[in-house]
């Protein structure tokens, strides 16, 4: 399977800064978005409020030109942070006012909104979502219906 540049690198920063330690969704410069933009929030600037999917003027004026922000569309961006923000347990967008997790750096919120994540990546390219291990159980005529290949995993 070939996979584009931009999905890879979105991977492989999410699963170091995952590992790291260096995940934070109410900062923007470590959240799911933050990670994949090299620790960048100039994104941050595509809408007025963290967490929505309502593009502002600006994010507006990047989309009509084609922009991308890491081989993603400003609105692909915020749909990326606001798939991450709901998995982890924000009432989006996020306000002081709103429902969040107790302990937003808790390692199984942040697997929860990092998986989410992926499967909307991998909607994005096309492709299987790389997560669903639920093959691994399918049966048919009470035998597995898919070898494991554990070399593959």
């Amino acid at each position: 399977m070939i996979l584009s540049k931009r999905f890879e690198d979105a991977i492989r920063k999410l699963y170091e800064a995952f590992h790291n330690n260096m995940i934070n969704p109410e900062c923007c410069k470590q959240c799911a978005v933050g990670n994949i933009l090299d620790n960048n929030d100039n994104w941050k600037h595509l809408s007025d409020d963290h967490g929505s999917m309502r593009l502002n003027y600006v994010g507006k004026v990047h989309q009509s030109f084609g922009r991308k922000f890491g081989g993603y569309t400003p609105q692909e961006i915020l749909k990326i942070e606001a798939v991450f923000l709901e998995a982890c347990g924000y009432e989006l967008p996020i306000h002081h006012s709103r429902k969040k997790p107790d302990n937003p750096r808790d390692k199984e919120i942040l697997f929860n909104g990092l998986t989410a994540v992926i499967a909307y990546l991998c909607k994005l390219e096309d492709i299987a979502n790389i997560m669903d291990y639920s093959k691994l159980f399918a049966y048919e005529n009470n035998q597995p219906k898919y070898k494991l290949d554990v070399a593959s995993l």
